[in-house]
């Protein structure tokens, strides 16, 4: 990597998943066809809630919200490497590379907060049935979307903010499909160190504190579960559960599997091709899996359809 510093940072180039022009059509079509699946279930999802009162419930209004931060995040990440391809360019703005990677953070911290969010409302209404809608309030639902946002934007700022401060190198050259921030730290010619702990510290608090809130949840769900006499109830108290266990399995399990690859390989265009696993397919299987593993939700999506 050439040392000299560049001050005036015009663009930097993202790479992709890879260099070979004759994968590129290949890559273009496959991306673009996960991108409009996941828009249109999502979307399918949002409606189908918006226009069934049926489904006016605080579980459903969660799902709503992550749906349209699944939209959001895989707009925020895939959309860019289409464009890219279709002009046959790698470059990006370094204000467009800056805002990118703030917005995956505030969407990835959005989702990360929403899927605790929803194991406490599975938590409420299994383990504190009578006092459901009391505890779940418009007001209380509300509140926990908020915050959400608070926090997920806060993290998102703290990171665009301290990057800022970053001068970088001749080498401007992301070995990624869009600009991750741990990627954009690296090319800094500047020291990093204050960048990397707090990476490293505000991840580590914001992916535990909700992590283990859906721990503790599905703990006392499981216990309460297990008390119950009928096996009806049990199985109708699963089934309810099914589905957002699912999704956090998914979500956790990608975002995990990228962590240990990029540990385990110093291969760039391996992890690039792991974080495919984190940022694409969840949000296009999470409507699937609520909609399949949902009666209700089968019914809406057959009146708006």
């Amino acid at each position: 990597m050439d040392s000299e510093n560049q001050t005036g940072v015009a663009e930097f180039l993202l790479v992709g998943l890879s260099e070979d022009p004759e994968l590129q059509s290949l890559i273009f079509g496959l991306f673009l066809t996960v991108y409009l699946i996941t828009l249109l279930a999502n979307l399918l999802i949002i409606l189908a809630i918006g226009s069934d009162s049926h489904l006016h419930t605080p579980m459903y209004f969660f799902l709503s919200h992550l749906s349209f931060t699944d939209i959001c995040f895989s707009t925020t990440t895939v959309l860019k490497m289409l464009v890219n391809i279709q002009r046959h360019s790698k470059s990006i703005s370094y204000t467009a590379c800056l805002t990118q990677a703030g917005f995956i953070l505030l969407f990835a911290g959005l989702e990360n907060f929403l899927l605790a969010t929803m194991a406490y409302d599975r938590y409420v209404a299994i383990c504190h049935p009578l006092r459901y809608v009391v505890i779940m309030n418009p007001c209380l639902c509300g509140l926990l979307i908020l915050l959400s946002l608070i926090l997920s934007t806060a993290d998102a700022l703290l990171h665009s903010l301290m990057v800022l401060r970053l001068s970088f190198c001749t080498d401007l050259e992301i070995p990624h499909f869009f600009c991750e921030l741990a990627q954009v730290i690296k090319l800094a010619c500047s020291h990093t160190i204050i960048n990397n702990i707090l990476v490293y510290l505000v991840t580590s608090i914001l992916g535990a504190v909700p992590l283990l809130g859906i721990i503790f949840s599905y703990i006392q769900i499981v216990s309460s579960i297990l008390k119950m006499s009928s096996a009806g109830g049990k199985y109708k108290a699963f089934s309810t559960c099914g589905s957002h266990l699912s999704v956090v399995s998914l979500f956790y399990g990608t975002a995990f599997g990228v962590y240990i690859s990029s540990a385990v390989t110093h291969s760039s265009e391996m992890t690039a091709s792991a974080s495919v696993m984190y940022t694409v397919v969840p949000p296009m299987l999470n409507p699937f899996i609520y909609s399949l593993r949902n009666r209700d939700m089968k019914g809406a999506l057959r009146k708006l359809i």
